[in-house]
Order: structure tokens, then sequence, then C-alpha cells
């Protein structure tokens, strides 16, 4: 599989050619790995997307690519077909040609609370440390970002990425099935975003440091993670399970997350928004039918989770390298 010969093709050509010291060698490792379990099949799947000729593109306002009457009412029941076989949807919404893939996260919701913050994205390099299925790059290029990536080593969350982008060959919108943990420290993209990550690490400040280690001097962080009310010195460590979720490590305050950030060398660090996560921008749908937010919290007491600790509240923390 000669996946991303493209990809080597185009850091070749700019500020970010030395990270093709070490990156082939890590994806040719990780295609030798994907030739075994789900993956396989799921190629099946992108080999079988119907073709479309459409021009239609909007990633200004949403996601869409294709007008619902430029595909065959054949062509259309087989991409919806093949696209539940990707199953579960967690990011998105995405629409292609007029089919509304309704997953679990409206991600466009977050997108609108984030945009205001940002630097322009105008002609930056931007890179996504746990991109998932994609969204949001697809935002940061309608935004002007000259060159996306999404980094994310998950085998399904690539293949649903792919089979969007099927419908959009941009080269400048890129997902790679990497982790953070594999990344040399580039120094070189203008923006980092990492959303619904920092909890998930068992180390949040070496995690801080990784993110820094990837932007160029003056560069900008964007940081959205869970958080729980307190001073700088508060932080949440469940003793199990945080919302169902097993892999949740640190939760801070917005205080401490602050602290943390001027500690690895953060500069201009501003909490610029807070939300209480809803059951309308969290829940189950047709394409995502696992256990979603509803499920995660106390059901006589919805401001807990269902272990008995505050319920997800979410921050949008900017900062400068």
């Amino acid at each position: 599989m000669q996946l991303f010969n493209s990809f080597y093709a185009q850091l070749a050509q700019n500020k970010l050619s030395h990270w093709l010291e070490t990156l082939p060698a890590q994806l040719k490792h990780w295609q030798q790995e994907a030739l075994h379990g789900d993956f396989k099949q799921w190629q099946k799947v992108l080999a079988n997307l119907p073709k479309s000729d459409s021009n239609y593109v909007n990633i200004s306002s949403a996601v869409e690519f294709g007008r619902a009457d430029e595909m065959s009412a054949g062509a259309m029941q087989r991409l919806e077909v093949l696209l539940r076989q990707l199953m579960p949807w967690r990011k998105g919404p995405f629409n292609i040609h007029g089919l509304e893939i309704d997953t679990e996260w409206r991600s466009d919701w977050k997108w609108d609370r984030v945009l205001p913050h940002l630097a322009d994205l105008k002609h930056r390099y931007v890179l996504d440390v746990g991109c998932g299925s994609g969204y949001h790059l697809w935002r940061m290029r309608g935004a002007g970002a000259e060159f996306v990536v999404g980094i994310d080593p998950s085998q399904l969350f690539y293949c649903q990425f792919e089979a969007i982008k099927h419908y959009n060959r941009d080269e400048a919108v890129n997902l790679l099935p990497i982790g953070i943990d594999d990344m040399p420290a580039l120094k070189a993209f203008d923006t980092v975003f990492s959303m619904g990550v920092l909890y998930h690490r068992r180390s949040p400040i070496d995690f801080l440091q990784q993110l820094k280690n990837q932007l160029r001097p003056g560069g900008q962080l964007v940081l959205e993670t869970l958080v729980i009310n307190g001073d700088e010195n508060t932080s949440l460590v469940p003793q199990d399970r945080y919302a169902k979720m097993r892999n949740v490590w640190f939760i801070p305050s917005c205080a401490a997350l602050t602290l943390w950030l001027e500690r690895v060398g953060f500069t201009d660090v501003k909490v610029v928004d807070l939300n209480q996560t809803s059951l309308e921008e969290q829940r189950k749908t047709s394409w995502m039918e696992n256990e979603s937010l509803v499920d995660f919290l106390d059901p006589n007491d919805q401001s807990k989770t269902i272990e008995g600790y505050p319920a997800p509240l979410r921050a949008v923390i900017i900062a400068t390298a």
C-alpha cells in the first residue's frame, strides 16, 4: 500500500520537509500492522464508494461535498450502506451529496465556540492532535489554513477521513494514523490544536511539552479539554472511571491548567470559553448507536457523572509558544 506518497511529495516541497527524516519509516510500520483486523474490510469500503464529479464544496459553514441532485438514487443508497459499515461516527456532522451523517458530537458547535478566539488561519500550517475522523481539519482549511495535518492513531478514524476525502481530494488536508508520541519536535506549525485529548494522557505536563515542541516560536496553541472548578492546586484524578471512561487521568481546574502551561513555557495563556456539555451536543444517533452522554450522567442528578463526579465542563484555552 502506497497510501502516503502524495503527502511525502508535499512535505518535500514545504517547511515540514525535515519530518521526512522519520515519518516514512513510522508509517511503513503502521501499514504492516494495519494489514490485520478490520482495516482490510474498511479499505474495501473505500474502494467501492460511488464516484462523484461534483465541484460543490462547503467547508466555511459546514462540511458538505456534492449536491443531492448530482448522484443517482442507486448510488446514494450504496453510499449510505458503505458509510454505515464505518460506524460508529463520533465527530461531525458531514453531508455527502445530501446524505447527512449525524454524528454523536455536534463538532460544529465546538468550532463555533473556538473560531472567534483564533489567530487568523490564513496561510498558516496547522496541526490537529487527536483529530478523530477529521471534521475540524476541513473547517480549519475553510478558515484559510494553507496546510492542515491531523494525527490520530485510530485505524477507523483514518478510514472515515478517507471516505469523506473521497469527495474532496484537497491535498492540503491530511490525516496521519499516528499519535503525538510518534512526533519529533518539528517546531514548525503556526497553530496546534488539541481538543479532547489532555485528560486521556497519563502525563499531562509531558503532553503539553509535546504540543509546544510542534509550534514555531510565537505559534498559537488551542487547547480544549475537560476542567473542574477550583484553584491552581485543584485537579481531579478519578479513582477508576470518569463518565464510564477508564482512560481519564487528570481533570484540572482552569487555574491549574494555566499554571501547567506556564511551567512548560507558554505565554499569554487565556481561558476564552467555558461550556457545560449538553445532551444536545453529545448524543446517540443512528450513526452512533453506542452509549452516549445521557448514559454517562447520574439519571437523578445530571450535574454529576454516573460515578458522582462533576458533569463534563469543557474549557478552551489559547496560549503562545
